[in-house]
């Protein structure tokens, strides 16, 4: 009976092996913890709070603007509902259907992936912008003439994929166009007159150039 006390520890003073063990696992367990929540603390310190404004100059068709946005805030919803640029348009909101598109230094991009604190020194060029006074761009109009929309809301981000695209490609064929609008969806199914449109556009284009 002694052999098995002394064995098992028990009725004994001092720490057994099963307590010692228990009490380190519990430290290490703590120290865990601990160490996730100053990781934590620090991260959300290093975060600027959702509320908190950030005073920023975004280049938009030519004028500038100065505003106070929130660090989470995208350029579609500052475009939209802060500078009443209401031609881009809210689609998916995730990157996808490219109804939002807009040229960021001249390249097409999804405005709902892109944060306004993100823009600030880029050049923004939106739907709106292709403009000339009341006259339509090259782009805008090869849309009208083509009829390539029913319901027209994608119709602003296509325009805009489209007018990004010829920039570089100035004179594509029937497959670069395909290619390069594949990531405007058209929910009409509009896009035998979408692709007809971009040729018509880098004609018009070319013609104002020659």
């Amino acid at each position: 009976m002694t052999d098995e006390k002394k064995g098992t520890g028990e009725g004994e003073k001092g720490v057994t092996r099963r307590q010692f063990i228990t009490s380190m696992g519990t430290a290490a367990a703590v120290a865990a913890v601990s160490g996730r929540v100053t990781a934590a603390a620090e991260k959300e310190q290093a975060v600027l709070p959702a509320e908190k404004l950030s005073k920023i100059t975004l280049l938009i068709n030519g004028r500038r603007y100065k505003l106070a946005v929130e660090p989470r805030w995208s350029l579609l919803y500052v475009l939209r509902e802060r500078i009443d640029l209401t031609g881009t348009k809210v689609g998916c909101e995730r990157g996808e259907c490219g109804a939002c598109t807009v040229l960021i230094d001249g390249l097409p991009r999804y405005a709902c992936m892109a944060l306004a604190v993100e823009a600030e020194g880029s050049e923004i060029t939106t739907v709106e912008g292709l403009l000339n006074g009341d006259e339509l761009g090259p782009v805008q109009q090869a849309f009208v003439d083509e009829d390539a929309f029913q319901c027209g809301y994608c119709t602003p981000g296509q325009i805009m994929a489209a007018e990004g695209f010829l920039r570089v490609n100035p004179n594509p064929s029937l497959d670069e166009i395909r290619r390069a609008m594949s990531g405007n969806m058209c929910r009409c199914g509009s896009y035998a007159h979408i692709f007809k449109a971009v040729r018509r556009a880098a004609e018009l284009k070319r013609g104002r150039r020659g």
